[in-house]
């Protein structure tokens, strides 16, 4: 079995990778970094998806079209303004990418764009035009957490993740930085999420990973049921690391998938747990469903629960809301084999046993949902199926956050 070691280095991990980030102007507290650089020595396999929302930023419309031909060398991203709804978002975004391309001394078509903030607010060119110099400067292999706060908007916490493996008798590398706190829900991509690795894959495989894992990762975390606008998370592999490429499905393919979800995984929590206001991490297990879809939409629906994050937020175990949640899951579950168990740190406690109610320390259960990680575990009966979701609880600050966000 290969060995995923967690190392530090976020998406400067992987070799041939620098980063940075800088204040230029877009927000108008001088302290943030507002924008953000990726940057690939040499070209990179590249692949991304992108939120369902059909209202979508135009850096998305722009990137979609430079990856075409499954190859970038740079992504840079704003904070700040979505360029969203905007009659010029498109040639801001390109001009973005020239003016990137330019110093970079690449081409504007190898640049992804990426913005996220306020929707619907023009955006002025001038500070990100003349940001990009220093940005460029910036550039550093120890600059992932510059870039991983340079797009923070009501993120509270710094997301970044590397992991060092093995293929073929190669030492390979893989890490990535994320924002979310508000605007999570799953439906691809929910969040801004940029991805590095320095193995060699091809292209389609890479895309073919990528659409995979976000299935089991990134489309099971929810926050608050609001799909974004400008979401997409993006992997790019320079190959640098020196192994075989990989061009097809076998032994190499599956380690580079183990480290691949290790990352994604690992940034989910640290999204779900940093959600607007939220004072939990929520995980719901899901077994014994008759396949891992049926387990995921079951999963999706108990984390999407605003009346169970609000039970969790007050530690009470109403458990009755997760049976609620899988009875309008439209999931294909026996409700009178359903079990309910809720546990933490400070121990375990079983609430339900084949769709009622079993007794229980009312005391012992406040105390495990009073701990900052909730596990909930459901089994809906003797099946293969089963999956993971991430989620956080409901509370008073998350209306006041969302309240004067704009303003």
């Amino acid at each position: 079995m290969d060995t995923i070691k967690q190392i530090s280095g976020g998406v400067c991990a992987a070799k041939g990778f620098l980063a940075g980030g800088v204040h230029c102007g877009i927000r108008k507290n001088h302290s943030k970094r507002d924008l953000s650089l990726i940057y690939s020595e040499t070209p990179a396999s590249a692949a991304a998806l992108y939120t369902t929302n059909r209202v979508k930023g135009a850096p998305l419309t722009v990137t979609k079209r430079h990856l075409a031909d499954g190859k970038a060398q740079a992504v840079i991203c704003n904070s700040g303004n979505a360029n969203t709804c905007n009659a010029d978002g498109e040639e801001i975004a390109e001009e973005t990418c020239a003016s990137l391309a330019e110093a970079l001394h690449i081409a504007p078509a190898d640049v992804v764009v990426a913005s996220t903030g306020v929707i619907g607010q023009p955006l002025d060119i001038r500070p990100i035009r003349a940001g990009i110099p220093p940005l460029v400067v910036a550039l550093s292999p120890e600059g992932s957490r510059m870039a991983a706060e340079g797009i923070m908007t009501t993120d509270t916490i710094v997301k970044e993740v590397a992991v060092e493996f093995t293929l073929g008798g190669k030492t390979c590398h893989l890490g990535g930085i994320a924002k979310g706190s508000g605007m999570i829900h799953p439906n691809m991509a929910t969040m801004l999420v940029f991805l590095t690795t320095d193995v060699a894959i091809s292209p389609e495989m890479l895309s073919h990973a990528l659409k995979t894992d976000v299935a089991s990762s990134f489309n099971m975390v929810s926050v608050d049921g609001d799909t974004s606008t400008n979401d997409m998370v993006v992997l790019l592999a320079n190959g640098l690391a020196g192994n075989r490429e990989i061009t097809c499905d076998g032994e190499d393919f599956s380690c580079f998938m183990r480290a691949l979800n290790t990352v994604t995984v690992c940034l989910c929590r640290l999204l779900a747990g940093d959600g607007e206001g939220a004072t939990k991490l929520l995980e719901c297990k899901v077994c014994g469903a008759k396949d891992d879809e049926t387990a995921r939409i079951t999963a999706k629906s108990v984390i999407c629960s605003s009346l169970l994050k609000a039970a969790m937020f007050g530690a009470d175990a109403n458990w009755g809301r997760v049976l609620c949640a899988i009875g309008y899951s439209g999931a294909d579950v026996d409700i009178g084999a359903v079990d309910v168990t809720f546990a933490s740190a400070n121990g375990v406690i079983d609430v339900c046993k084949d769709g009622a109610g079993v007794p229980f320390s009312e005391e012992k259960a406040k105390e495990i949902l009073l701990e900052k990680e909730i596990e909930i575990r459901v089994r809906v009966g003797e099946g293969a199926g089963e999956a993971t979701a991430w989620g956080c609880d409901l509370t008073y600050d998350y209306v006041k956050i969302n309240g004067d966000y704009r303003t």
